[in-house]
């Protein structure tokens, strides 16, 4: 009986082996996306992480072992070059016998056009162009017949920082979030199909967790609704569409480069004739710069983290970041 016992334990063992060794090796880009991965993947393995939290995604230098976990990757989720230009580089190098997936392009995801100039109009997000990968759409109107009122800015909008047509910060949308959670079980599935069920399960789940993340948000954001606010570069637009909670503008168009006295004397102006109520810096970037913008001013600041910088990564790092954000919000406004 007992040499029963220990062939039936080895054969468990063997087979739990191959079971662990059949699941899929994934790489992802950033913190938050790679949140989305990790809920997903819950119960049947762990992704893997290529841009540490902290670091900018535009420019970084790939580790040993993140240039490991891609050259051994079955399966590869970034956001697009749109966000970090020299991962396509690496993805061609390295990941060359992955899937890649690469969110920004997939079918129904909300896109936003960059906002240009430092001061945000005013407006109703409902006639903010979005688009959807699956609509054929015309080039905005904006890219002709802008009325360029900032022009003397441009150079400190976009130096150094060649970007596409859209706002690549599109994982502060717990709307894209959603789509992106059946996209990340469907090519997990396409890989692994004997998980397929734990990945659609997980994924359906999510989307039901995520719905009671916006709801929470919302409550945390209302008492603070109809104060303004200014952040440090424009990068959360796609979390003011959401919940219709718009920025007045953002010290630094591109994180690339560093606003021009005239842009933060600029600011300064806007805070004080607007009576501004907040001003935000960030985890990543001079908070010099910050205290400038606010010297002889009365608005409140506070740190706003678009990335999870100070956070674990794994599945709790995405709803802990935007209830993060709206917290902020609420508490500095």
């Amino acid at each position: 009986m007992s040499r029963s016992l220990l062939s039936l334990s080895a054969t468990a063992i063997l087979s739990g082996g191959t079971a662990l060794a059949d699941v899929p090796k994934v790489a992802v880009d950033i913190a938050p996306v790679h949140s989305l991965v990790a809920r997903v993947m819950d119960g049947v393995g762990e992704p893997d992480l290529i841009v540490q939290p902290g670091a900018s995604p535009h420019e970084y230098s790939l580790r040993p072992s993140e240039a490991a976990a891609l050259q051994a990757a079955d399966l590869v989720l970034w956001m697009g070059k749109d966000l970090t230009p020299w991962m396509e580089g690496a993805i061609d190098t390295l990941a060359t016998n992955a899937s890649v997936t690469t969110l920004l392009e997939a079918d129904g995801v909300k896109l936003l056009d960059f906002r240009e100039g430092a001061l945000f109009e005013a407006h109703d997000h409902d006639d903010h162009e979005e688009h959807a990968k699956d609509d054929d759409h015309e080039e905005h109107a904006s890219d002709k017949d802008h009325d360029h009122d900032h022009e003397e800015h441009a150079h400190d909008d976009h130096a150094g920082h060649d970007h596409g047509e859209h706002d690549p910060h599109a994982w502060l949308s717990p709307e894209n979030a959603s789509t992106w959670l059946n996209v990340i079980a469907a090519q997990l599935s396409a890989v692994d199909p004997g998980n397929a069920g734990s990945y659609f399960a997980n994924a359906s789940a999510a989307r039901t967790e995520m719905e009671a993340l916006s709801a929470e948000i919302k409550a945390t954001l209302e008492p603070a609704r109809g104060g303004s606010f200014i952040v440090f570069h424009d990068a959360y637009q796609y979390f003011e569409s959401d919940f219709d909670f718009p920025a007045s503008g953002a010290i630094s168009i591109s994180d690339a480069s560093d606003p021009s006295p005239a842009r933060i004397a600029e600011m300064q102006g806007r805070i004080r004739e607007e009576g501004v109520d907040c001003v935000l810096a960030e985890p990543q970037f001079n908070a010099g710069l910050v205290a400038a913008v606010l010297d002889g001013t009365d608005a409140n600041t506070g740190v706003i983290d678009p990335l999870g910088a100070m956070l674990e990564p794994g599945k709790a790092l995405y709803p802990q970041l935007l209830l993060n954000m709206a917290k902020t919000l609420a508490e500095c406004l």
